[in-house]
């Protein structure tokens, strides 16, 4: 094993004395290239070009002598200090930090980060960083090559934002740009970079306060709220608002089947009110409602306005509307049938909920689901409301609850 390892954390500032002394000291230096060619390096040092960083953690554990890793940024924010104190090499490092490209990048455009969201964003996670830019107001993304600027403006098709790219940080071709995410695929982006992602209608805006990123406690307290709650606003009927299968119960049922949380994509179609649209972007997901009725995507704007969440609304008719979507991980049909539920297990989410109003209409939809090759759950709810002053019934709703789950993406 190696007698030490360092890890140096490089921002494009002269190195620190604590720096310089352990590079003074090395027998082997890991780095990217730019690192390797610093002139601080001992020119007897065995050299590595980080690339696998498990295989230069290898070399490293097999090494006698003294070892220094130089990383971009912060090593130990999504850096290598993960990597090389992985119990399968057994390396204990010592770290001197530097300023990370995510503080930097925010510095160059002004601004301050302690309410941003941060993502990591490669091939295989790409999409669910996606989805935190469509649910978020401000989100840093750290990409890579082939999940980079390009790739995040063509999937938030149909979402606008405005894209700050800061390229290769610290260096001499360091370079910030100002795009919209329309046009960020309109070029070509020198890696590394990181983008920052910023955008949102009035009133969804996040500030800063006692947490870093997303305030778990905004808004009023409960996973779901009461049925009054969404009863104002364009179309609103004599019943509150409320549509078919929203009902306070129902939704707070809904909800706990799918699940939805950060980095999710959540299809709520047949939106009603956007209640439930409502609360599973109060969770965190990304979600997309979808109504043919304009006064539903209206009244689903309301209220998402209302409660600062941010939705993508989309004016259709399920299930044709249904094949220009980006993919989802969960999906609530709230209106449609046995039609749209069979449309919606075809595009293969992890969970899909609805409700019927008999058992005749469950079974039906029950039955496409399993062979859709999903696992099928059926409850009757039934809420009874009662005037507590007098303690009568003043309402009773029933209604079916079935979910799928497709075992191979579950969870």
């Amino acid at each position: 094993m190696a007698d030490r390892v360092t890890v140096i954390g490089w921002d494009g500032s002269p190195l620190t004395d604590a720096a310089r002394a352990a590079l003074g000291a090395a027998t082997l230096v890991a780095g990217a290239a730019h690192h390797l060619a610093l002139p601080e390096l001992p020119p007897a040092a065995e050299r590595i070009r980080l690339g696998s960083l498990a295989l230069a953690a290898r070399r490293i554990a097999a090494h006698r002598g003294t070892a220094v890793v130089l990383a971009d940024g912060d090593p130990g924010f999504f850096g290598v200090v993960r990597t090389l104190r992985a119990p399968e090499f057994g390396l204990e490092v010592e770290v001197v930090p530097a300023v990370s490209s995510v503080a930097a990048a925010f510095a160059r455009a002004g601004m301050p980060w302690d309410d941003a969201q941060v993502v990591v964003a490669h091939p295989r996670t790409l999409r669910r960083a996606v989805n935190v830019c469509r649910a978020h107001t401000k989100v840093a993304v750290l990409t890579a090559p082939g999940a980079g600027p390009a790739e995040l403006g063509l999937l938030l098709e149909g979402v606008h934002r405005t894209f700050v790219i800061c390229e290769e940080l610290g260096t001499e071709r360091e370079q910030v740009s100002v795009v919209t995410s329309d046009k960020a695929a309109d070029h070509t982006w020198r890696d590394p970079n990181v983008v920052i992602v910023i955008g949102g209608p009035a009133g969804a805006g996040e500030s800063g306060g006692w947490i870093a990123g997303r305030d778990p406690g905004a808004g009023p307290r409960g996973w779901v709220q009461p049925d009054e709650t969404y009863g104002a606003g364009p179309g609103a009927g004599p019943g509150g608002g409320l549509g078919e299968g929203e009902t306070q119960l129902l939704r707070a049922a809904q909800l706990a089947r799918l699940g939805p949380r950060i980095g999710d994509l959540v299809w709520d179609i047949g939106c009603g009110s956007g209640a439930f649209a409502t609360e599973a972007a109060r969770a965190g997901a990304a979600v997309i409602a979808v109504d043919h009725d304009p006064a539903a995507c209206a009244r689903t704007d309301a209220s998402a306005r209302r409660f600062g969440v941010q939705l993508q609304i989309v004016r259709g008719s399920a299930p044709h509307v249904l094949e220009y979507l980006p993919e989802p991980d969960v999906v609530r049909v709230g209106g449609g049938g046995p039609a749209v539920v069979s449309a919606v297990a075809d595009r293969r989410p992890q969970r899909i909920v609805t409700h019927a109003a008999t058992r005749d209409a469950a079974e039906r939809v029950g039955r496409d689901l399993t062979e859709h090759g999903y696992r099928v759950e059926c409850a009757l709810l039934q809420s009874v409301e009662l005037d507590t002053r007098a303690w009568t019934e003043t309402e009773r709703n029933v209604a079916f609850l079935l979910s799928g789950v497709l075992p191979d993406r579950a969870p």
